[in-house]
């Protein structure tokens, strides 16, 4: 069985096996010097290659078994700096399993100094080196912590489908063309807004799932093109502070638990009006941190009351007609403020929705809202964003699931991806990804998206236009 490198501290005078990859070598003539790596570490291994003859011929990267004893390094040779530098490997057998070829870039660096292009295309390389792997792992830590946390506070994963229906949210959606049902199409999912909505109206009151989220959008350097990971949540019978509590308790305890050496700069997190925030601050995700150059203060916030609508005076992707003189400024399921719902027939502009953003460090990591429960608010919203009928109509299950009873309901999105880009002061969101498109939308290392068959095109009996551009 192999023993991790990690736990080679606890196995002085044990003989053990190791597999993993030469990450240095170091020939003194009648001693070679390897530091083998695995996803746990490194630890210096000493082979005799009078005894080992292969050992003349490691490179780095080849991956490699070696039986052999755990001793304490001389104290010339300790390292302090390493968790396994007291300790050193005296090798008694080696296997060689692989051997590499030089690789095309190098991945004992944070790799800061290698252009992009070349790390998406060698994304798998990319991902041996130390920073890549905390990354990730961090991100597992993240993940089955919100898992741990929500569970034991009786809320459910559920999974919702990635094939759904094309609506109009706001972002343009990524279509996929059905072979059974020709000439139509599925959309991959924005969010799960509508199915979330659903659940509560369902009854099962607390849903949660670590949802995959599809937007074509240009990506900057706190937005992945294509995909992205968000932490879902909804609960039936809440008001938007019992929504704030959990989720400020929620990555509190997360940071504390798996970023010990991050600090949180106020707790309780500060509530922003949003017309403060963009007044004091001239933004609506302002960075609060005391010291800006300190990569381990955390400066969560909460920015609440939100307009409902913003004034739409132009055709726009989102609803292409010209018509609406308005567009919601989260998304139209957002519940107006009780005292303001009167307003939607006079003063549309000066409702405030039940909107809520997570800021952290300058950046919206997460927004939600209370969503509307009644059909003929969610109508008249319809009705002020400009929809026609037959727009309408891509939210008839929705209209109609709402004339069964409806709990009053909301939820919060924080994204994976984002939160981990801010916490951990990274300079571009795909620094937590394992596999992100490039700035270009190209898949790493898949080289997707690519063009098909032209079988496959005829099943599903579509054509492409020559020259065609968007």
């Amino acid at each position: 069985m192999k023993t991790p490198i990690g736990d080679i501290a606890k196995l002085e005078g044990r003989e053990v096996e190791l597999a993993g990859w030469v990450h240095a070598r170091r020939d003194h003539g009648k001693i070679i010097f390897v530091d083998l790596r695995d996803r746990g570490g490194l630890v210096q291994v000493v082979l005799n290659p009078a005894v080992l003859p292969q050992a003349q011929e490691l490179r780095l990267e080849y991956v490699v078994n070696i039986t052999g004893l755990v001793k304490p390094r001389p104290p010339a040779m300790v390292n302090e700096r390493l968790p396994n530098g007291k300790y050193e490997v005296e090798a008694k057998r080696l296997e060689i399993v692989n051997a590499a070829a030089a690789l095309p870039i190098s991945v004992d660096t944070d790799g800061s100094e290698i252009n992009e292009e070349s790390r998406m295309k060698y994304r798998y390389l990319d991902l041996r080196r130390e920073r890549m792997q905390r990354n990730l792992r961090l991100r597992h830590e993240t993940a089955q912590f919100m898992r741990r946390y929500l569970t034991e506070r009786g809320f459910i994963e559920i999974e919702t489908p990635i094939l759904t229906k094309t609506t109009p949210e706001g972002a343009r959606d990524f279509l996929v063309p059905s072979r059974l049902q020709p000439g139509k199409f599925y959309a991959l999912p924005q969010s799960p807004q509508q199915y979330k909505q659903l659940l509560m109206v369902a009854g099962f009151e607390k849903y949660f799932q670590l949802a995959r989220c599809f937007r074509d959008e240009d990506p900057r350097a706190d937005r992945a093109y294509g995909e992205f990971t968000q932490l879902d949540l909804e609960m039936s019978f809440v008001t938007q502070e019992d929504i704030l509590q959990l989720a400020e308790d929620l990555f509190t305890k997360l940071v504390a638990a798996v970023f010990p050496e991050k600090r949180i700069a106020k707790s309780p997190w500060p509530r922003i009006p949003h017309k403060e925030a963009v007044a004091k601050y001239g933004s609506d995700k302002p960075d609060l941190r005391e010291n800006k150059k300190d990569p381990d203060e955390l400066a969560f916030a909460w920015v609440v009351d939100f307009p409902l609508f913003t004034e739409q005076t132009k055709e726009d992707f989102f609803h292409g007609s010209g018509a609406a003189k308005f567009a919601p400024s989260h998304h139209m399921f957002t519940a107006p403020h009780p005292e303001d719902v009167k307003l939607l027939d006079t003063d549309p502009t000066k409702v405030r929705g039940l909107q809520h953003d997570m800021v952290l460090n300058g950046y919206e990591v997460g927004g939600g809202s209370i969503r509307i429960h009644e059909r003929a608010v969610q109508e008249r919203v319809f009705d002020l964003i400009g929809f026609s009928e037959e727009q309408k109509q891509h939210f008839a299950h929705m209209l109609e699931a709402f004339t069964y009873g409806v709990p009053p309901h909301g939820g919060v999105a924080p994204g994976l991806d984002r939160f981990l880009f801010a916490v951990l002061g990274e300079k571009s969101i795909r620094e937590v990804m394992a596999f992100p498109a490039s700035a270009g939308g190209q898949t790493a290392v898949m080289d997707a998206p690519a063009e098909v068959d032209k079988k496959q095109l005829d099943e599903l009996g579509l054509e492409i236009k020559k020259g065609h551009r968007v």
